[in-house]
């Protein structure tokens, strides 16, 4: 009030000749739509904290926002179906630890079926794949294939690199036993939302230098791709809902062992150099989400190195949108391109 005051005091002309200060809208949250903030009311009303509030047993117990948008869809009496019909078959995958958990959701039809291995999100710490059902169902319906969601060990019990030598081990016992459950190992996908993101990243970047069987596309949702907290979308979407900038610090405190590790090209995709030749990708963000700009920076990446890229970010929707396509109409939207670009990436594998 004061400035505003004095500034009515001044002569015209000193008021005409200053400077105008630049609006600033580039570090305005963006507001949700109806439908994505329904989503954020039935998560609030489930008493649902900000993960930097929380231990990490508190964190992996607390309502999630698959656990919302299934009670808005309860609510509002939408059918489970055709998703529900989907056939599933829980597996273990044999690895030196001892095994890791994974589900399979199988399409109608003889096949032998395309297949997709998903990595689910939780920044390394929280969630399974029981929480991330949503997303692997509708894959495997929409694209006809089979879909190994793929479950890892989890931070802090399991420090960093554990959840990307998992999600290596997976694939491969993938690429090499899927033909046993009807599935074409020729066509084959990588998936993942959010920190699972990243693992299916780091999957396809390891096949190519590894000279394993490539996956024939990779399907990166709001993917962990850097180690910059002071992004534009971090400084934008610092506060916001379900993810902000103290809960993507709170991830990262407990799953590496010190900040330095963040340097590893692991986690910090976009600093990366190797690139070229890697699977051609579908890059999924969200607009009120801190990890955008990851992704609007990885995707520029593979385009400057030679990789085929289609990239697109949903307005008006958070972190966590795109298995909610029963209530939140971007998200099916979202995943009406995933799966037509699986589709075309299978079909051309042929």
């Amino acid at each position: 009030m004061k400035s505003s005051m004095f500034a009515k005091a001044l002569p015209l002309a000193l008021v005409m000749a200053a400077p105008l200060a630049a609006p600033s809208f580039a570090q305005e949250m963006a507001k949700p739509t109806t439908d994505m903030q329904a989503v954020l009311d039935k998560l609030g009303a489930l008493d649902a904290k900000p993960f930097s509030s929380l231990s990490v047993p508190e964190a992996r117990t607390q309502a999630s926002p698959a656990d919302a948008a299934k009670a808005v869809q309860w609510e509002k009496r939408l059918s489970s179906n055709p998703e529900a019909q989907a056939t599933t078959k829980d597996i273990t995958i044999p690895t030196a630890e001892g095994g890791i958990a994974a589900r399979v959701y199988m399409p109608a039809g003889k096949g032998p079926f395309p297949v997709v291995v998903y990595y689910h999100g939780g920044g390394w710490v929280v969630a399974d794949i029981n929480v991330y059902d949503g997303a692997p169902r509708a894959l495997s319906l929409g694209a006809k294939a089979i879909v190994v969601s793929v479950e890892y060990r989890h931070a802090p019990e399991h420090k960093f690199p554990a959840a990307h030598n998992d999600a290596w081990t997976a694939y491969k016992w993938v690429v090499e036993n899927i033909h046993d459950m009807n599935g074409n190992s020729d066509k084959i996908a990588v998936a993942g939302e959010s920190a699972g993101g990243n693992l299916a990243a780091n999957v396809a970047l390891m096949a190519k230098e590894m000279k394993a069987k490539q996956p024939v596309h990779q399907l990166l949702v709001y993917p962990v791709a850097g180690n910059d907290m002071e992004t534009s979308s971090y400084k934008e979407n610092a506060n916001a809902k379900p993810l902000g900038k103290a809960d993507m610090e709170w991830f990262v405190k407990n799953t590496v062992t010190s900040m330095d590790e963040t340097k590893d090209p692991r986690i910090n995709l976009n600093g990366r150099s190797d690139l070229a030749g890697v699977a051609p990708a579908t890059v999924i963000l969200a607009q009120i989400d801190p990890l955008r700009s990851d992704g609007e920076t990885y995707a520029s990446k593979l385009k400057d190195a030679g990789v085929p890229v289609n990239t697109k970010t949903y307005n008006g929707v958070t972190h966590e949108f795109f298995g909610m396509g029963k209530v939140v109409p971007e998200a099916k939207q979202a995943l009406d391109l995933a799966v037509a670009d699986l589709t075309a990436a299978f079909d051309k594998a042929k």
